[in-house]
């Protein structure tokens, strides 16, 4: 688990320039329902991270994922998450947690191009999801955040590629 300290939180979260920002990262993959699919988080000698690797619908299978869990931080003086990224023309979920070990985390959708952009997410309009299912709950709160997670669950069986340079808070 990578530790986040508050104070020197400021906007930047990951900031994939810097070879230390990929420490912590994981991929959780639908293994841990019985799928196939396989994902890849490595960093490119240009610095930048990608998040790579083919997503399969075998055995109820449909997602990859990359994310990377903290100690709970204070976020309620931001509200946009800025994602730098560079795509495949795919659909993208940038999920968060609010606490470690939450019954449910905070959603949101993003499509990506062939160029870098930043993609910017709205804190406060992210809704809530369990297991895939949206809830009946009200939206993300914007009071802390302990987890933040990339994922690629079109429905396809398809290969993919997110480069990210940073994610960051405004």
């Amino acid at each position: 688990m990578q530790a986040v300290d508050a104070a020197e939180l400021g906007k930047v979260l990951f900031d994939f320039s810097d070879p230390a920002a990929m420490k912590g990262w994981q991929i959780e993959d639908d293994g841990v329902m019985g799928g196939v699919s396989k994902g890849i988080f490595s960093r490119d000698p240009d610095g930048y991270a990608v998040f790579s690797g083919d997503v399969s619908l075998e055995n109820d299978g449909g997602f990859p994922s990359v994310q990377c869990y903290f100690d709970p931080v204070d976020v309620s003086s931001y509200r946009t998450a800025i994602i730098r990224v560079k795509g495949d023309g795919k659909d993208y979920r940038f999920i968060i947690e609010s606490e470690k070990d939450a019954r449910h985390y905070y959603v949101a959708e993003f499509t990506t191009n062939a160029e870098w952009q930043e993609i910017k997410i709205p804190l406060r309009k992210m809704y809530p999801v369990r297991r895939g299912d949206r809830l009946d709950l009200p939206d993300y709160p914007a009071e802390t955040m302990a987890q933040v997670r990339l994922m690629i669950a079109n429905g396809r069986a398809e290969s993919f590629r997110l480069e990210i340079a940073s994610i960051r808070l405004e």
